[in-house]
């Protein structure tokens, strides 16, 4: 399954919000340096969706705060 994310970091507090159209925008506490941000995001993402965190990946956006996220849910 692919998501497309928008990553809002320094945020006060870590959350996520599912939009209508199915994009989600992800709050992280991390700032966007040395990867941390991203880090951040696949454990986030890897919790909301109950999957280990190597089955979520970042497909583009990888320095932008668009991304196209992949989350292999299968078992």
């Amino acid at each position: 399954m692919q998501k497309k994310v928008k990553v809002k970091p320094n945020s006060r507090q870590q959350k996520v919000e599912e939009k209508a159209d199915g994009t989600l925008t992800v709050y992280l506490k991390s700032p966007p340096v040395d990867g941390k941000a991203n880090e951040e995001l696949i454990k986030v993402l890897a919790e909301k969706f109950d999957v280990p965190k190597s089955y979520v990946s970042i497909k583009s956006g990888l320095s932008s705060r668009q991304k196209l996220i992949e989350i292999n849910t299968e078992t």
